[in-house]
């Protein structure tokens, strides 16, 4: 009974995790860079879900439309404005003024929103239903086929599409991509649109299972960022594989030893790996051309 929650609940925090690590994915296969910001991202979906869907009473499709919609606004603000001006001029400056955007980001909604924990209910939420002899929401198991899917999607997207391919383009070659007609700019700042609108999913998602509050990303960021390494930053598959793996690892060492070994035990797990596969579990070794 207590493996089998424990399960459930490791791969739809894993998931979680796989989510908001996709958006490292894709701003570093397209661009080269990440943003550091993504915790605050994934706070932001959920904050914004609750102030639409629950104080102003929207209807929910609308609110999480409304939600993502301003996600995706403060991925293009963080790629413009702390992206931008600093990898252009070869600088290795937006680092640091990611990380920055992020905390100005939550000291924002924590004067605005308040610091008081909130509930985000949901239907999916509720009311749990029998899996192999124990209780679990609904939303656990819809969770973690969200994140399958969106993997997928992006695999097929990258792989098979025109569009994919010519985000791709841009970051092995700028110049050759600007040649071949493809707005560089326009598609590193779409990439970056995308990544926080995957966090902010993420933050909806995982809303109703946890309380919404001003810094409730923080934490989640760094085990994002975490999760995209192990997994192979370049490998959309292999960052949502590590999210599951390291839910499920989070999830077991809680149930059966308690939550003083959690970090320990996960970002052990962590370093162990990258020390075997310094390039994640599904990532690939930079080609270095002479």
């Amino acid at each position: 009974m207590l493996l089998i929650s424990a399960i459930v609940s490791g791969l739809a925090v894993g998931s979680m995790y796989g989510l908001i690590a996709l958006g490292f994915h894709v701003t570093y296969v397209v661009s080269n860079t990440v943003n550091f910001s993504q915790g605050s991202a994934m706070m932001l979906g959920a904050v914004l879900g609750y102030t639409f869907g629950i104080r102003f009473g929207w209807p929910l499709p609308l609110a999480i439309a409304m939600a993502l919609f301003l996600c995706a606004l403060f991925g293009l603000v963080v790629e413009r404005t702390l992206v931008r001006p600093f990898a252009e001029r070869g600088s290795n400056g937006w680092l640091m003024a990611t990380v920055a955007g992020g905390i100005v980001i939550d000291n924002i909604v924590l004067f605005t929103f308040g610091k008081e924990p909130r509930g985000f209910p949901s239907i999916l939420a509720q009311k749990p239903i029998e899996l192999f002899g124990t209780g679990v929401f609904p939303l656990q198991l819809v969770i973690p086929a969200v994140g399958i899917a969106i993997t997928v999607a992006l695999q097929l997207a990258f792989n098979h599409t025109r569009l994919g391919k010519a985000l791709l383009a841009v970051v092995q070659n700028k110049d050759a991509a600007r040649l071949m007609g493809i707005n560089v700019r326009a598609a590193i700042a779409f990439s970056f649109a995308l990544s926080t609108a995957l966090a902010g999913l993420a933050g909806l998602l995982i809303a109703p299972l946890f309380s919404v509050h001003s810094d409730m990303g923080t934490l989640f960021g760094i085990k994002a960022f975490a999760v995209a390494i192990l997994g192979g930053i370049t490998s959309a598959s292999g960052v949502m594989l590590a999210g599951f793996l390291y839910g499920l690892i989070e999830a077991t060492v809680t149930a059966f030893a308690g939550s003083t070994y959690t970090q320990i035990a996960a970002f052990g797990v962590v370093i162990l790996a990258l020390a075997v596969m310094p390039n994640g579990l599904l990532g690939r070794a930079a080609t270095k051309k002479v």
